[in-house]
């Protein structure tokens, strides 16, 4: 996949059902999961993207970091909320997820464009 925020996103929406077809029992459940999971609870669907974005960064998840840094936007968290978490992440990851902060810093400025 491309390098490019807005290319990566492009491919991979483009993918995805391919994907869905491919794999629908995969797809199927981890959407069931996913939506479960991440619906606002005794946190909110800010505080779990947060959550969610510092481990992407934790693990050097590249498509976990760019699709919840779109989340996190979406569910209406500031770049300094996001910049916030994945720091976290460093202080318990260490240099892994130092190096994935250009990462966030690059989908953060692309998709607020």
């Amino acid at each position: 996949m491309s390098e490019d925020v807005k290319t990566w996103f492009e491919e991979y929406n483009a993918l995805m059902p391919r994907v869905k077809e491919l794999a629908p029992n995969a797809i199927n459940g981890f959407a069931g999961l996913f939506g479960k999971v991440m619906a606002a609870g005794t946190l909110t669907v800010v505080e779990k993207e947060l959550i969610a974005v510092g481990i992407a960064a934790a693990i050097q998840c590249e498509p976990c970091i760019r699709l919840h840094v779109k989340k996190c936007l979406e569910a209406g968290a500031t770049p300094e909320q996001v910049m916030e978490a994945v720091s976290v992440s460093v202080m318990m990851a260490g240099g892994p997820a130092y190096t994935h902060l250009g990462m966030v810093v690059e989908t953060l400025d692309a998709l607020r464009k």
